[in-house]
C-alpha cells in the first residue's frame, strides 16, 4: 500500500446510502463532491466505510420474526452481508476511482491502486465504525468522519424529547456514558461502543456531520468552520 500524502476516511452510514432503497439522488451528488474535491490536490484519496443502514436493521427484524431465537452472530452477519452490498453499490457507482475490490477484513493486506478504497463489514462483535478504525490505525489518520443522516450529536434523542440539544464538542469519556458499553446487532447510535474504546485508546478523533450537507463537508475537509460533533481525547 502506498503513502498517503492526504488520506481521509469517511464512515458513512448506510441509512444515508439507501434509506429504504438506493437514494440515486444523493449517490449522484456525493460523487459530484468527490469528484470535485479529489480534483483540487492530486494528493487528496479517501477510504469511505459503508454501514448497513436500513438494509441490514430490516432483514435483521425479519430474521428475529422468523427465527425468534437466532444468536446475536447470526443477526450481525445478516448485517455485515448488508453492509457489503451498499459497498458495492458505492464501488460500482466510483467507477475507475475505485479499481480495488471491497475491502471486508481491515487487518489483512489488501490493495490501494486508486484515488478511492471503499470497506465494509468485517465480522460480527461490532460495526463498520470498528473496520473504519482500524483503518485510521494502519493509515495512520487522526480523524474519522462519520457522515449520517444527523446533523449534531444531542443530549438525549430528538424524536422522543423536545428538550434534546445538540452538543459540539464530547470528550470520549463523555460519549462513552451517551452511548453505553456493549455493542447490539443494528443499534441505532453515531458510533458504536467497541469501535468508541479502540478509537478512544488509540486518541482518534471523531467528526459526526450530516452526510448529505455537502458545504459543511467542504468545511470539514478544508479545516473550516463546520456543524457537527466532535469527539475526541
Amino acid at each position: 500500500m502506498n503513502e498517503r500524502l492526504e488520506l481521509h476516511i469517511f464512515d458513512m452510514g448506510g441509512s444515508i446510502v439507501a434509506p429504504d432503497k438506493p437514494d440515486v439522488t444523493y449517490l449522484h451528488s456525493f460523487l459530484d463532491f468527490l469528484n470535485s474535491w479529489l480534483e483540487k490536490n492530486p494528493s487528496h484519496s479517501a477510504i469511505i466505510v459503508i454501514g448497513g443502514g436500513a438494509v441490514a436493521r430490516e432483514w435483521q427484524k425479519a430474521l428475529k420474526e422468523l427465527a425468534p431465537f437466532s444468536s446475536s452472530e447470526t443477526l450481525d452477519w445478516v448485517g455485515v452481508m448488508a453492509t457489503r452490498l451498499n459497498a458495492e453499490l458505492m464501488r460500482g457507482l466510483l467507477g475507475t476511482l475505485c479499481p480495488d475490490p471491497v475491502v471486508t477484513n481491515p487487518s489483512e493486506s489488501f490493495p490501494f491502486n486508486g484515488r478511492v478504497l471503499v470497506a465494509a463489514g468485517w465480522k460480527p462483535g461490532f460495526s463498520t465504525d470498528y473496520d473504519a478504525v482500524i483503518l485510521a490505525e494502519r493509515f495512520k489518520v487522526n480523524t474519522i468522519t462519520v457522515l449520517s443522516n444527523i446533523s449534531q450529536i444531542y443530549d438525549k434523542d430528538p424524536s422522543v424529547s423536545n428538550l434534546a440539544k445538540p452538543i459540539s464538542e464530547l470528550t470520549w469519556n463523555e460519549y462513552k456514558k451517551l452511548a453505553g458499553s456493549e455493542w447490539h446487532p443494528g443499534a441505532n447510535i453515531p458510533f458504536d461502543p467497541v469501535a468508541s474504546e479502540r478509537a478512544s485508546s488509540a486518541g482518534l478523533k471523531i467528526i459526526c456531520a450530516a452526510g448529505n450537507d455537502f458545504e459543511n463537508l467542504a468545511a470539514i475537509l478544508r479545516g473550516g468552520e463546520f456543524t457537527g460533533t466532535v469527539i475526541g481525547p
